[in-house]
């Protein structure tokens, strides 16, 4: 099983090289993107926690590794993110438990799965 915080990296790369042939639109997309996470009425860490469970909605395997990586840097538990993805479960069903094996996953190569 590969490791998906170096896969998430990896890949990060390629999608660096894509932004660099669009450069005024991923500036505005990346400056989008810092406005929607700064705290305000929700903290940093729920918009993460949001963030992940919509990642797991669409299937988006960057997504699910960033988000779970981001929401443990923002301060988030596991038994906060397991709760968020819970969420995501409970509108996506068997999709979005057939990817929860990339966010245990994450959370060991964190050190962040402790039961």
């Amino acid at each position: 099983m590969d490791n998906q915080l170096k896969y998430y990296t990896e890949t990060g790369k390629y999608r660096d090289r894509f932004d660099e042939g669009l450069p005024e639109v991923m500036k505005a997309y990346s400056a989008f993107r810092k406005t929607v996470y700064k705290d305000g009425a929700l903290s940093l860490k729920t918009k993460r926690l949001i963030a992940l469970a919509c990642a797991l909605q669409s299937g988006c395997t960057r997504g699910i590794q960033g988000q779970t990586k981001d929401a443990v840097e923002a301060g988030a538990t596991r038994d906060e993110i397991f709760e968020a993805v819970s969420v995501a479960i409970v509108m996506g069903g068997t999709a979005v438990s057939a990817e929860t094996w990339r966010v245990v996953k994450v959370l060991e190569e964190m050190e962040k799965y402790s039961v």
